[in-house]
């Protein structure tokens, strides 16, 4: 799964905070959180991020998540 654009925007859109409310949720550095927005990695999309996204953005899941085709590959 990854975020939608609607996510991502509002994320980049929305008060600093959000950013630093990320990082302490995921134990990682706010330069990590810059980076999976930038890649849109799946490190956003663990329950404690969807927890803060949703709290700061007023968003609803399905306005944050958006499903990733099963053919994709991780590599």
């Amino acid at each position: 799964m990854k975020l939608t654009k609607l996510a991502i925007q509002s994320i980049l859109q929305h008060s600093p905070g959000i950013k630093s409310k990320l990082a302490l949720a995921l134990g990682c550095s706010e330069g990590s959180i810059n980076r999976y927005i930038r890649e849109n990695d799946d490190n956003l999309t663990k329950a404690a991020a969807l927890e803060v996204i949703r709290k700061e953005t007023g968003l609803t899941d399905n306005e944050i998540l958006e499903k990733v085709s099963a053919t994709s590959s991780h590599e």
